[in-house]
């Protein structure tokens, strides 16, 4: 168990994470996970309804939820420090006494497809998704986390309650107690044989899986703008490379003032939406920018998007953007750990993935070392054109069209 002191605040979080994700799911068990992250709210048996569990926290506008990735799922509850108990009593009754009930299993999966068909109908949100389907082809980090309709369908109880007595055990738990914290409350007898440092469980690595001869991916849709993900293999939350990576990606298309919003969007007008971003996994990893771009100009955005891409790599950058990268990193930081559940995951996930937790200090001395010849090491690393994949959501059925534009 971690406990994360939070001075000058009177919330108090509480957070779960486990072991399993997506990418812990056999073919015929996809979505499993993301499945039984909605069925821990379904009701337990001291709390036989979702009525139960929602309305003791509602009573005392606590904020809770859940999610799933890849890599983990999380379940937290944050509260008024008063109410501590209650919300450690209760997350520990939805994880260990959930009764997966059949009917309510039955009645969720139309929730989940919903949610499926929501995402798909978005190509902002689904454009990711199918850049992922293609960089991790044949392998479990490119399946959609909540799974496809018909296996949703699929799915039992009985096979649900194999899958969560395999990986909902305490000896896989990493909890967070973050904010104001009551030394008088004993939170371990709630959650028994907890680890600080949950031993990683086995999965298929997704190393290389890039290396195949597809690079464009292709979904027609009618839509006025063509959403496009570019981007490249990067690297796993524990290596060393990723600090660089970060100031990369901020440097790149991570602020309003980054060379691809300025380039594209500013000077150009080719988009609305224009930004790059990081995607860690235990092994692997990836550099993705997304786009919604005039579809009478793709080519042209393509070609600008490159073109500033081929110039890190050539000249890199400069100092100043070097500089205020590195503040923005540090404020970034700040703010984001002004909440007791940021604190939380902020610990949480680093104890879950990673071989060593850092705090915020120790992590920004790290970013503060990197130099000009790292970024564009990285960049050089990177950016290799050989292992660029593009995913299109848009009026375009011919893949050579595309491909004319890129050069291919």
């Amino acid at each position: 168990m971690i406990t994360v002191p939070v001075e000058s605040t009177e919330a108090f979080t509480v957070l779960a994470l486990f072991p399993v994700g997506s990418r812990y799911e056999t073919p015929k068990q996809g979505g499993m996970s993301h499945f039984i992250e909605h069925m821990m709210f379904k009701g337990t048996i001291r709390r036989p309804n979702t009525i139960d569990i929602s309305k003791a926290l509602d009573r005392v506008g606590a904020e809770y939820n859940a999610y799933t990735s890849r890599d983990y799922t999380g379940y937290y509850i944050k509260i008024d420090s008063s109410k501590m108990e209650l919300a450690i009593d209760l997350l520990s009754d939805m994880l260990w006494e959930s009764k997966l009930d059949e009917k309510e299993l039955e009645r969720e999966k139309g929730v989940i497809v919903e949610e499926i068909n929501m995402y798909r109908d978005n190509p902002t949100m689904y454009v990711e998704q199918l850049f992922e389907e293609l960089l991790y082809q044949n392998h479990p980090l490119g399946r959609d986390i909540a799974g496809t309709e018909e296996i949703v369908r699929s799915i039992t109880q009985k096979e649900m309650a194999k899958y969560y007595k395999e990986f909902y055990q305490p000896k896989n738990l990493v909890l967070v107690l973050a904010g104001k914290i009551d030394k008088k409350i004993n939170a371990a007898k709630y959650f028994s044989k907890i680890n600080e440092k949950v031993t990683p469980r086995k999965y298929l690595s997704a190393k290389n899986k890039h290396k195949h001869s597809t690079n464009i991916k292709i979904r027609f849709k009618e839509t006025d703008q063509v959403h496009v993900a570019l981007g490249f293999p990067a690297y796993s939350h524990d290596d060393e490379r990723t600090f660089a990576t970060t100031i990369l990606n901020i440097i790149l298309g991570g602020t309003m003032s980054s060379r691809l919003f300025t380039e594209v969007r500013e000077r150009r007008g080719l988009a609305y939406m224009i930004r790059s971003g990081l995607n860690h996994y235990q092994d692997v990893g990836n550099l993705v920018i997304q786009a919604g771009l005039d579809k009478k100009r793709l080519a042209e955005a393509l070609e600008v998007i490159m073109a500033e891409i081929e110039k890190i790599k050539k000249v890199g950058v400069t100092e100043d953007e070097l500089s205020m990268a590195k503040e923005n990193i540090a404020g970034r930081v700040v703010l984001s750990l002004e909440e007791s559940s940021a604190q939380a995951e902020w610990y949480g996930k680093q104890a879950l993935l990673m071989k060593k937790i850092m705090t915020p200090a120790e992590r920004l001395k790290r970013y503060n070392a990197v130099s000009l010849a790292d970024i564009k090491k990285v960049a050089n690393n990177i950016f290799n054109l050989k292992d660029l994949k593009l995913a299109i959501i848009g009026p375009y059925k011919n893949e050579a069209v595309i491909r004319k534009m890129l050069k291919f």
